[in-house]
């Protein structure tokens, strides 16, 4: 309620028109505004109308140079402000910025960090799209790309030049699960002053947070474990201070990649069983992990729980609430075994994303990562055979019952 000493320009407009008596038509486009006092809504309101109207031209002119004010929904809701300082707190940033989907949060964390003639430090294996931007971005403008392993801090070093501008990783790599060593990682990255930019995806911040090992920028797909519901589409980048995030956002709303306040509000729906999805998510995956690696239709498992897997140490001090919801197998009959075992199964679905309750199954050389070429899937540690499995919150029984019947049928026609 407004201060009946408050100065005009702080006082609430009327609600009504300033006519006597205003005409039905008029009431038709102006109702009231409802006002709650003495209680408060449990859940978030969504602010689905994209204006903001102001009470001086003074406040509106402020209005598009500061990053809070509210009046053109491309640059700010009050819904999409609230799911980006949640994340932005989920991950222990300073703030957050979401997007209409996690290549629209990617783009532009590279977009603005990158110009012509920078370099770029990126691990081998990472997310189809990611990789497709920074070959375009090597095309177009002239920005180099080294690609390094993502567990080699010496590596790194070696990489570093004087025109480095990013270190880009992912926590969890898409598809192979690879963990990268981010505080020894981004530690190398802090001596040459190069800003480190982590997608956490795959991990979400019940998992890890980047920014507590060094990295300046996180990055998800609120698409997959944030919302989990597969029915939004988003992108979140969190940011470890101010300036950062400020010559991010400069560009990201002129690039228009803006959140649909509807889309945020199911995000933070979401939000609220993240511990709880994940949570079932690692426990099912690590199960299904050990089942699957003993399976004589499956060449390799991998899974960051599993004591066979490269990067066990490093996932034991990054990930010690668990490994992640995505297992990653190598079928020994190649891109053929894989097609079987995708069409297979059952309970599980045939689907790209990740992260959703249900469980989803694909074959990465063909979808995601389709725009590698050969030598770069190699590279990668993708395979002909390699299926991605993201594992949902069904009871791990039915699963390993869908799971085996498709491996063995994977068997049965290559016998």
């Amino acid at each position: 309620m407004t201060r009946p000493d408050a100065p005009p320009s702080a006082r609430p407009r009327p609600e009504t028109p300033p006519s006597v008596h205003p005409h039905p038509d008029t009431l038709a486009v102006h109702p009231p505004h409802v006002e709650v006092t003495g209680s408060r809504p449990l859940g978030v309101p969504l602010h689905q109308g994209h204006v903001f109207a102001f009470d001086s031209a003074d406040a509106l002119a402020e209005g598009f140079t500061s990053p809070d004010a509210f009046l053109y929904a491309r640059l700010g809701n009050p819904t999409v402000r609230t799911l980006e300082d949640a994340v932005a707190r989920l991950e222990g940033g300073a703030s957050g910025l979401s997007f209409a989907s996690g290549m629209g949060a990617v783009n532009a964390v590279l977009l603005s960090l990158l110009g012509s003639g920078a370099h770029v430090v990126a691990q081998t294996c990472l997310y189809g799209g990611t990789y497709a931007v920074l070959t375009d971005l090597a095309a177009r403008w002239g920005v180099h790309v080294t690609y390094v392993s993502g567990t080699d801090p010496e590596e790194v070093r070696a990489a570093l030049r004087p025109e480095t501008r990013l270190l880009y990783l992912e926590t969890i790599a898409n598809p192979t699960t690879r963990v990268s060593d981010l505080p020894a990682l981004a530690a190398v990255a802090a001596e040459a002053g190069v800003p480190v930019a982590v997608d956490n995806t795959f991990a979400s911040p019940l998992l890890c947070r980047p920014l507590d090992h060094g990295a300046d920028v996180v990055i998800h797909s609120a698409t997959k474990y944030l919302a989990g519901h597969a029915d939004v589409l988003g992108g979140v980048a969190v940011f470890k201070d101010r300036e950062l995030y400020g010559r991010v956002r400069r560009h990201a709303v002129e690039q228009g990649a803006s959140t649909d306040p509807f889309a945020a509000w199911l995000t933070l729906r979401g939000l609220q069983t993240l511990s709880l999805r994940v949570e079932r998510q690692c426990a099912n995956a690590a199960e299904l992990a050990a089942r699957l690696a003993a399976h004589p239709a499956v060449a390799a498992a991998r899974h960051p729980s599993l004591a066979s897997h490269p990067d066990r140490e490093v996932a034991a001090r990054l990930l010690p609430a668990g490994g992640g919801g995505v297992v990653s197998i190598d079928l020994a009959g190649g891109r053929d075994a894989g097609r079987t075992f995708v069409e297979a199964v059952r309970l599980a679905s045939l689907s790209v994303s990740l992260g959703d309750v249900k469980t989803l199954v694909m074959h990465p050389a063909s979808t995601s990562h389709h725009q590698l070429d050969a030598a770069a899937l190699a590279a990668a540690g993708i395979g002909a055979g390699t299926v991605r499995i993201s594992v949902g919150i069904e009871h791990v029984e039915d699963l390993w019952t869908d799971l085996e019947q498709a491996l063995d049928q994977v068997l049965k026609k290559a016998a």
